[in-house]
């Protein structure tokens, strides 16, 4: 598929997705939205992506919504947020439940949808230069891209109002002391470390991967023993797979697993 305001690349069982409007510090239009939904929906649909990077490119990851892009809406900017938010979120949703892991690498700003948008990666890889602010009531908007949704429960709820209101700009370090960030890397690194870590993971079971992932999510807001339930069933089920199988096997035998994503 050919993307207009992203690059897309898939090497060693490894989606690279590069968020690419630099000139506008990749900032989100209806265009981005849709890309980045098709983009997603390749990877889920597709078995050789076993793991995903996405990064932005340029010097900054994204800075949240195109506002240039709104104001030429007029009295049609409510419909146009509607249907920008609609593809935005189909991919976020998309993404947060597919079975191969998210990483992040983060350079830059990552503000409004940006800091959305990595909130929702499984893991967010950052440079020293990074820099997160939920930045939406500075200019008089609300949350989307899934921000009220995963940062209460990544900060706390006290923490995360006082970051929406306040819109004050986060360091990198900062942000993994509050658990927004799994890492703080040098800026030279950054992709480098990101795309390790990504072939470390698409070399992994991914079938127990995207189960795991399934369960620590919806264990938020289940009862301890519904989640325990959940927990037997979904064990049960993946000692049926292949990988499973290879790696008891080779835990027993003292080897290294060879994982084949089944």
């Amino acid at each position: 598929m050919n993307y207009t305001t992203l690059l897309f690349d898939v090497k060693d069982h490894v989606a690279h997705i590069t968020l690419n409007r630099p000139e506008a510090l990749n900032a989100i239009n209806r265009e981005w939205a849709w890309d980045l939904m098709h983009a997603i929906l390749q990877c889920d649909e597709d078995p050789a992506v076993r793991a995903v990077v996405i990064s932005g490119a340029g010097s900054h990851f994204c800075a949240g919504g195109d506002l240039k892009s709104f104001t030429s809406q007029g009295k049609d900017l409510p419909i146009h947020i509607k249907e920008v938010t609609t593809y935005l979120h189909a991919a976020i949703s998309r993404m947060v439940r597919m079975k191969a892991p998210v990483v992040a690498a983060v350079q830059g700003y990552a503000v409004g949808a940006g800091m959305s948008l990595a909130l929702a990666c499984d893991f967010v890889l950052a440079a020293r230069s990074a820099r997160f602010s939920v930045a939406y009531t500075r200019v008089g908007l609300t949350p989307d891209g899934s921000m009220s949704y995963f940062l209460p429960r990544t900060v706390g709820l006290k923490r995360a109002i006082e970051l929406t209101l306040s819109n004050r700009m986060l360091t990198a370090e900062e942000a993994f002391g509050l658990g927004i960030v799994t890492r703080v890397v040098a800026g030279e690194e950054l992709l480098t470390q990101a795309s390790q870590l990504a072939l470390q993971l698409a070399s992994g079971p991914s079938k127990s991967f995207g189960a795991a992932k399934r369960l620590m999510q919806m264990g938020w807001n289940q009862t301890l023993e519904t989640q325990m339930e959940e927990e037997s069933r979904t064990i049960a089920d993946i000692a049926r797979t292949e990988d499973t199988q290879e790696g008891i096997a080779a835990f027993v035998a003292k080897r290294t697993p060879k994982y084949k994503g089944e």
